[in-house]
This record gives C-alpha cells, structure tokens and sequence, in this order.
C-alpha cells in the first residue's frame, strides 16, 4: 500500500501469474517478470496491489522452494514496491501433505475470519507454511471425487478479504483444471476438461456465498484454464484438410492426427498429439485478438466495460507454444456488486485498464494478466458503519 487517497478515488491493480514456468529457468525468466511487473507498477502507480500466483514452485515444489523464497524476497524488495511501506504474502509451502497442499501464493488491512473482524496491516509479513491455522484467510483445495480418473491434483483456491478506505471487499486466488490431453478434448464438445472446469467453479462460489460471512463484493482472479473448444476450433480451421491417424507401435491407440490439406501438395495444417498442438498459421489466433474463431470460445466477459480480452496462454514472448490451443486461461473476474465498485466515468478515459504483462517478452509460459481502475471516494460507503476499516496512509 502506498500514497494518500484522493478525490480521484483509490488506485487499485490486480494481477494474476501462473508463474510455474518461471523456476525452471529463475536466473533469466524471473529478471524479466519483475522488470515488467516494476514497469507495470510504476506505469499506473496503484494505492493497493494484489498478485495472485499460481503453480508456485512449479511441477517439482519440492526442490524449488527456495528459488520460491527468493522469488519472493526479490519481488517485496523491487524498486517498484519501495513505496509501498506494507505488505502480506501468503505462501503455501506445506508440499508434503497431498490433502491440503495447493499451488496458489496471494500477495497482498484484511479478516480474521474466525472473529470476523479486521486486524490492521502493519509493515510487511510472510504467512507460508500451513496455511489452514492462518485466521486471515480460507483455502480450499477441490474434493479428489472431482476427477476420479486422474493423479489428485493440487489445484483449489484462497480467499481473503480486504477493508480499503469505505470498501470491504473479497478477493479469491483460483486454479481450476486444465485440458490433460489434447487428443481427448477433441472427442466431444464441450470437452469432459470443461465440465469439470464448470463443477469448479460452481464449488467455489456456492463457498464464497453462502452464509456463514456477510456477503461482499468479490474478485475472482487466476489461472481458470478457459480454452478455445477444441473440437469446435479444429472443425473450423482444418474443414477442408483431410486427416490421418498414427497409432501407438505397442497399444494401438491413437497417437496422433495429422491435417493435411486436399491440394497445395497436401501441406501438413494441424499436428496434434496428447502434448502438442502446431498449426501453421498461428495469425489466426492473433489477428483481432483471435475473432475470427471466438464463436468456438466458451468463457465469461468483462460485460459493458468496453475492454478487451487478452490471451495469455501458451506464449514464448510473441510467439505461441506448440503445445496446446492459445487459451485465455489467465482472467480477472468479478461479480455485479464489484462490478459497480469499478465503472469507468465518463471523464476519465484510462481509468481502467485490462491487459497483459509483458506482451514482447518471455515472461514464461502464462502472460500475467493485470486489471487497474479505481474505487470512486464514497463508493463503499453503504458498508463504512458495518466494517473497522483501515485507511491506505
């Protein structure tokens, strides 16, 4: 938290990292993912900040984690965080237990859940470890009967609620599931990833309003895996190829598909495999920000902000990786009521931004994914009497 309100209202920046990508390469990848999250500090110059990461640690937590601490350490320590004189991180360290153990890290005056009250935020603090005795937050990971065929996955989400000036607010750091094989998202449409990806969803916000806590309004922001439907996506880019089957020497099974096209020296359009996804053109997914296949896109939108919606996966800078359909996994969403917390006025045309990090660089496999607007002065007043809040100094 940094600065002094003003009549403008509180500054506000919201992000979120699948940052996984980056301990497989910390001393290049992570350089760059500060500077341009510094850059994007600096550039909107926030009051408050929260960074919602994912896949912390990356796939092998146990032999990263402490490249997690200085991550973390590097990040408190920027120069784009210098002015900000307090902070809260809270880490989930406790990788040994399959239960409880996530791969969600929220950066971040918030609740003590338990006496449902809030504790004023004093200088800068990392929770890590077990985070379920932690009283300022709930964590949650996805019940094991939610995928029955597959290894129990880490995936849940963190809440954790905020008081900010007349505001109280809450907001929620999610990992939903993503597509396993590219070869089974093809069979039906919607795909069985995206059902699943739906029951979710549906869990963590029947938790997050229900009635044990006054309701808020809430921001939901991570990583949420939303894909292209690929059966729907490969129907209409490859309608005219013709397409080959290669199967597994020892078991028969499909391997791979291959879509050729019927002329043109029958030129290879699609590759695909369990792990792989290489089409020739990858324009298409770039070209007004991936329109001309958007009626295969299933997913939610920023309604009536006049924003845009920025892929943010699988990316090596400018570039797509050949591994799975460019997605837009990486979201920030919200509901009606934080939906009134963040409407642009009408003599402001910058007031909110919602974009990438990072878009010509490598920041890793995921561009992180940034929401900056301000809360109008006033514009929790309906909830100042009911919260002890405290006041960004």
């Amino acid at each position: 938290m940094a600065g002094k309100l003003t009549t403008q209202g509180t500054g506000i920046l919201l992000v979120t990292a699948n940052v996984g990508s980056l301990f497989e390469d910390p001393e290049n990848l992570q350089k760059t993912w500060l500077r341009e999250f510094e850059q994007t500090v600096h550039s909107h110059k926030p009051h408050f900040i929260a960074v919602h990461c994912q896949e912390v640690g990356g796939k092998n937590c146990e032999t990263s984690m402490a490249h997690v601490d200085s991550f973390i350490k590097e990040l408190l320590s920027s120069d784009g965080l210098k002015e900000y004189s307090r902070a809260r991180v809270y880490l989930d360290e406790n990788y040994e237990s399959k239960e409880l153990f996530t791969v969600s890290t929220s950066t971040k005056n918030n609740i003590k859940y338990i006496a449902k009250k809030f504790k004023k935020v004093v200088g800068k603090e990392t929770c890590s470890d077990t985070l379920e005795s932690i009283p300022m937050l709930e964590k949650q990971k996805f019940p094991q009967d939610y995928f029955p065929e597959c290894k129990w996955s880490r995936k849940g989400f963190i809440r954790t609620r905020w008081a900010l000036a007349d505001c109280a607010f809450d907001l929620v750091n999610i990992h939903l599931f993503h597509d396993a094989s590219n070869l089974v998202a093809l069979e039906k449409s919607p795909s069985v990833y995206s059902g699943t990806r739906q029951k979710a969803l549906g869990y963590v916000l029947d938790w997050i309003t229900d009635q044990r806590f006054e309701k808020l309004p809430y921001f939901v922001f991570g990583d949420f895996n939303f894909r292209l439907d690929t059966k729907q996506v490969i129907e209409s880019l490859c309608s005219t190829a013709t397409m080959q089957t290669v199967q597994a020497a020892d078991t028969n099974e499909v391997d791979k598909l291959i879509f050729r096209e019927s002329d043109n020296d029958r030129k290879v359009v699609l590759e695909l495999e369990k792990k792989l996804f290489k089409y020739a053109n990858q324009d298409v997914f770039r070209e007004n920000n991936g329109t001309s296949v958007s009626h295969a896109i299933i997913l939610f939108i920023l309604l009536h902000l006049n924003l845009s919606d920025p892929d943010a996966y699988p990316t090596t800078g400018k570039q797509y990786m050949p591994t799975r359909c460019p997605a837009w996994c990486d979201r920030i969403l919200m509901s009606a009521t934080a939906r009134d917390l963040v409407l642009k006025p009408e003599n402001e045309e910058r007031s909110i931004v919602y974009d990438n990090i990072g878009p010509n660089v490598c920041m890793g496999d995921h561009k992180p994914v940034f929401l900056s607007f301000r809360i109008a002065a006033g514009a929790g007043k309906p909830n100042a009497n009911k919260h002890k809040c405290c006041v960004v100094q």
